[in-house]
């Protein structure tokens, strides 16, 4: 069975060390709802980080 992980959404934001934290709960809270949200820290900015969601 295949899964297709298909991008809704991205959006480029301040760092912050708790952001995770509002990015994990979010994944606890919907994944019923087949989505899921991702962090990441921006290659060419440092003190950006890029906040995904997805289908899943």
């Amino acid at each position: 069975m295949e899964s297709k992980i298909e991008v809704l959404s991205t959006l480029k934001v301040d760092k912050s060390s708790d952001l995770y934290k509002v990015v994990s709960e979010l994944n606890k809270t919907l994944k019923h709802q087949d989505l899921m949200f991702g962090l990441a820290l921006d290659d060419d900015n440092k003190n950006k980080m890029i906040f995904t969601i997805y289908r899943t």
